[in-house]
């Protein structure tokens, strides 16, 4: 089994990757890290260029996580994935056998992630996984 995190370097995410490495050392699993990278609006001449920037931002952040992560001992596994977040963390936790996807959260109001879905909302609606929703430091 695994614990898997979504992570863009977010105030929630990083409140949520302390609390998924302490998942996955209490359990001894691996953490393994997703960053979801479908580039935004439709596909177009710029779409290659805003491709490549969205998936190095991704795996300049996952770099920063997994460093966290070895600081505790907890091996890693990093996918950059071309899917929207959540379909890109419901796809890795199947992939993976997640005990749990954990996601940050910003303090939206919960009718704001209703109306413009926000990847915790849409797992928590759509995963078959249980989520673990962090949100961030006071």
């Amino acid at each position: 089994m695994s614990v898997v995190l979504g992570y863009d370097e977010s105030p929630g995410a990083a409140r949520a990757l302390r609390i998924a490495v302490e998942v996955a050392a209490a359990f001894d699993e691996r953490l393994v890290l997703v960053y979801g990278a479908a580039a935004p609006g439709p596909v177009g001449e710029e779409y290659a260029s805003h491709y490549e920037a969205i998936r190095q931002v991704g795996r300049d952040g996952l770099t920063h996580a997994v460093a966290e992560a070895d600081l505790a001992g907890v091996p890693t596994v990093v996918e950059v994935i071309d899917k929207a977040p959540a379909q890109a963390l419901i796809d890795a936790a199947h992939r993976h056998a997640a005990r749990v996807i954990v996601v940050g959260s910003w303090s939206e109001s919960p009718m704001r992630g209703a109306l413009l879905g926000s990847t915790p909302h849409k797992l928590l609606h759509m995963s078959s996984v249980p989520v673990l929703c962090v949100p961030p430091e006071e």
